[in-house]
């Protein structure tokens, strides 16, 4: 039974990203949030566009005011006012100066802003009571921040309101990104059955789906309901089948132990799929099933345990890195672990690296873990609300003290 670390490994090794022109897509800007950029861009404008003020005052001759002083202030003729949006009309002679806005174009013979609150005004004259520290003091030059012509953004990164800003001040209306990676959700077991039905002695609602879609959207990928299927093996491979024909990723839940209603295994097989991974030691999630098949873009399967815990856990672990890959993201695909204080003790038998579900919160500025409250059975769902993190005990280690450290799994939507 292969580790985590190792199981890890050999799964995303697996994965070959979208990253090429059959995958590519394009989108209207405001469509574009979340997606993956799939070609670098290049913008003609320059940032700024032209050398402007970076602040409210009066644009000036450095040599005109170099030596100002509250005691000995420099005075200046006001001969125009800039607006931001407003085009200079006048060339600054000496002894000159403007009144500006922030952003406003700087006006030919100037170098130098003066903020307002190192002035005084009288009329059309400006009394300067401060020398500015240096030359070009509050102005924003020309293609400081970036230069037309240049890369603005690179392909592979996921596209965030900071990134649509730029690219909307850019003049890019339309981008190249990557489709989003299909993933085929399904789960299997006689005593499952839609939240529309009323409940039977030994059924319980497939919550699995609900909860797999939901990720699969917050991962970057597109979910593709196929429903409830029966432990019934033609049923099953009849489901897994379109899946597989129909996805990037097959994800089913149920039916991977060693039960003997448990067909995921043999039907995959049946159908000439190469399975990497069986298990894996960790709890909960050590029933795991990772397949893939020999043609062309082969689909990646993976075989969750039905526990509710068990499937989120090893999607979190497993899962959502393989869409973060396949879907083209250049890095920040890999989960992110962090190290911080327990709140709580945390135990584990140490037979296996061991995952506990709870809260990142602040105390006193510092993050700290909370375990759940409750039972931690991989069957209990509902201590899995309001949860953002999972602890992990590494396989020898069975005790956490309060206040000890512990590597925690961030899990939820920014992750």
């Amino acid at each position: 039974m292969p580790s985590v670390s190792d199981t890890e490994a050999i799964i995303l090794n697996l994965v070959q990203p979208l990253d090429n022109q059959q995958n590519i897509e394009v989108v209207d800007l405001l469509a574009a949030d979340s997606r993956i950029l799939a070609t670098p861009v290049i913008s003609l404008l320059d940032f700024p566009h032209w050398d402007n003020s970076a602040m409210d005052g009066y644009a000036v001759r450095y040599e005109d005011v170099q030596h100002s002083s509250n005691e000995q202030p420099a005075i200046l003729e006001i001969v125009e006012d800039i607006p931001a949006g407003n085009q200079p009309k006048s060339t600054i002679q000496p002894g000159q100066a403007a009144r500006i806005f922030t952003g406003a174009v700087m006006p030919a013979g100037t170098d130098t802003v003066i903020m307002q609150e190192k002035t005084r005004r009288e009329e059309n004259r400006v009394f300067i009571l401060a020398a500015p520290t240096k030359s070009q003091e509050f102005v924003r030059h020309k293609a400081s921040f970036y230069q037309a012509g240049t890369q603005l953004l690179p392909a592979g990164i996921r596209l965030n309101a900071q990134e649509i800003a730029v690219l909307a001040a850019a003049k890019c209306p339309q981008l190249n990104v990557y489709r989003r990676p299909r993933v085929a959700i399904f789960s299997s077991g006689n005593e499952l059955v839609t939240l529309d039905r009323p409940l039977q002695p030994g059924q319980i609602v497939d919550s699995n789906q609900y909860a797999l879609a939901v990720l699969v959207r917050e991962s970057g990928g597109e979910p593709l309901l196929l429903g409830i299927v029966k432990d019934d093996p033609v049923a099953l491979e009849k489901v897994m089948s379109h899946g597989i024909a129909n996805a990037d990723i097959v994800l089913s839940s149920g039916g991977v132990s060693v039960g003997d209603y448990d067909y995921v295994d043999q039907i995959l097989e049946s159908l000439g799929a190469k399975i990497h991974i069986r298990a894996v030691e960790m709890r909960p999630g050590k029933p795991l099933t990772v397949a893939t098949f020999p043609t062309q873009n082969s689909p990646i399967y993976f075989g969750l345990p039905g526990n509710p815990a068990a499937a989120l856990v090893t999607f979190w672990r497993f899962v959502q890195p393989t869409i973060k890959k396949l879907s083209g993201l250049a890095e920040g695909w890999q989960p992110v672990f962090v190290k911080v204080r327990s709140h709580d003790e945390l135990r584990s038998d140490g037979k296996r690296e061991a995952y506990i579900w709870g809260r990142l919160d602040i105390v006193d500025g510092v993050y700290q873990f909370y375990k759940a409250g409750g039972s931690h059975s991989s069957g209990n769902l509902i201590n899995l609300a309001q949860t953002n993190a999972l602890a992990v005990l590494p396989i020898g280690t069975t005790l956490i003290s309060p206040q000890e450290e512990v590597q925690v799994l961030q899990v939820g939507f920014n992750n």
